[in-house]
């Protein structure tokens, strides 16, 4: 991978903040061309961006559901490095920001084409962002539920409405602030969270069974095993996979940046927490039942740092969310919708509020969206190969102003607005990965046959990378 600089030391001159892009003021660019003179800021505030984002108690829940899926402590520890691995994998696509100064939404018209590009936009990034939204909103609902009646509140409907409405307003608004007041308040989140992350730590490893065994009834060997393992991993790679936008808050970072620190920031900027607390979530697998993570938890910690602990809940949906509905807003633009990106963000978290409400107040949709979000690995992961196929291939060299182009003209026109090379390895890749997936809502052919092992990641992946390097190589050899 092609990470040298292309000038300047590695993290490049610090430049202020222009008045297109200030803290505490609403961000005026989109999925515009982000000028030289508005370019600003080092590679190292990628770290906390990416940590607050990322600490997140679903990332708890899932290392406890490691555990509940029957793997002992080291089997699910190596489950979850090697599918948060992948972090890699978005510092990597973060690297398109600098060199095109557009989001990622935009560069993906090099790969799929002007046309194509705003139908996977819309259908499938804003789609999946919105239903992440509605449930972070929903958990950290839930979490402040809780909250209250700690604190000798009774949670009925109209507390519960305020509480939701709350969460969403904090939320939303950091969000149409935009960038730079994202990257501010990120560095307090990072560090907030993290003290009080530390505290939760303390007291699950005081009750940490280390030399806990799967329950005989529950125990699996030989296929069985790798099947549970390869269900693992797809598991946790949904994290990084959901974040190939990751261009989109590298974007203002000068042109010279070097691509090796905007990598490296960005990927352990997610890696870290989402390790951490994800092995944090096994610990506490072998002294409770994670099946309900935030009743559980609070037989372990005192009870004076229980409200700490959901207050930890509700600001990591918060964090969350504000990465996410700030990406689905320049989904939205970069689909074609000509508003602009603050009023984007307000419908795309317009939506995900009903959608919470929804959830919460009148039927239990929450588990529908869970379950569509695990098949999304199928059609996330092709077209996050194709995106870092794309940067190799073109050696990370995108023109920003060319990519703004939509009319026929434009060079990523290609056929009737829609790249056959891209199309062609997103459909194959997914096609591939839903005869491999296994979950909960649909069970492939191909899971079926392998005993339930669902390799819709790998697959999905490997197939659509290499169908696109195969037909972009000939392209440019035809061409």
């Amino acid at each position: 991978m092609a990470l040298r600089a292309t000038g300047g030391s590695s993290e490049g001159p610090e430049r202020g903040e222009p008045v297109t892009d200030r803290a505490g003021h609403v961000e005026t660019h989109g999925v515009d061309h982000i000028p030289d003179p508005d370019r600003h800021g080092r590679p190292r505030s990628l770290f906390t961006v990416w940590a607050a984002s990322n600490m997140n108690y679903l990332y708890i829940v899932l290392g406890g559901a490691m555990v509940l899926l029957g793997l002992d402590i080291w089997q699910s520890f190596a489950v979850i490095v090697a599918g948060n691995l992948l972090w890699a994998g978005v510092g990597y696509l973060a690297i398109s920001g600098p060199s095109s100064g557009t989001p990622s939404w935009v560069v993906t018209r090099a790969m799929f084409g002007v046309r194509g590009n705003r139908f996977l936009n819309v259908t499938l990034g804003w789609t999946v962002a919105v239903a992440y939204e509605a449930i972070g909103l929903a958990l950290g609902a839930l979490a402040g539920f809780a909250l209250a009646e700690q604190l000798g509140i009774h949670a009925n409907t109209p507390v519960k409405v305020a509480i939701v409405l709350v969460t969403a307003v904090v939320t939303f608004s950091i969000s149409v602030y935009g960038h730079a007041t994202i990257v501010r308040c990120s560095i307090w989140f990072t560090w907030a969270l993290t003290a009080c992350v530390l505290v939760l730590a303390y007291y699950v490893l005081r009750h940490t069974d280390w030399g806990y065994r799967t329950p005989a009834a529950t125990a699996v060997h030989g296929h069985g095993l790798w099947a549970l393992l390869a269900s693992g991993f797809t598991i946790m790679v949904g994290g990084p996979l959901s974040w190939s936008s990751s261009a989109d808050y590298a974007r203002y970072l000068p042109a010279g940046t070097s691509r090796k620190a905007v990598c490296w920031w960005t990927a352990v900027g997610g890696f870290v927490p989402a390790v951490l607390l994800s092995g944090l979530g096994v610990l506490a697998g072998t002294a409770v039942d994670m099946t309900d993570a935030q009743t559980s938890l609070k037989t372990v910690v005192p009870g004076w740092f229980y409200p700490v602990f959901l207050l930890v809940v509700i600001f990591g949906s918060i964090t969350n969310n504000v990465l996410t509905a700030y990406s689905g807003g320049l989904a939205l633009q970069s689909g074609g919708i000509p508003w602009s990106r603050a009023f984007t963000v307000i419908f795309d978290a317009s939506i995900a509020l009903g959608l919470t409400f929804y959830s919460l107040f009148v039927s239990d949709f929450l588990d529908t969206m869970n379950s569509g979000l695990e098949l999304s690995v199928a059609f996330l992961g092709p077209g996050f190969a194709i995106y870092a196929v794309d940067i190799f291939l073109r050696r990370n060299r995108y023109d920003g102003v060319a990519l703004q182009d939509q009319t026929p003209n434009s060079r990523f026109w290609y056929w009737h607005g829609v790249n056959p090379a891209g199309a062609a390895a997103m459909a194959i890749g997914v096609g591939a990965a839903l005869l491999c997936a296994n979950t909960s809502i649909y069970t492939g052919p191909v899971a079926v046959a392998l005993g339930g092992a669902d390799l819709s990641a790998a697959v999905g992946m490997s197939l659509g990378a290499l169908v696109y390097a195969g037909l972009m190589l000939r392209q440019r050899r035809s061409g």
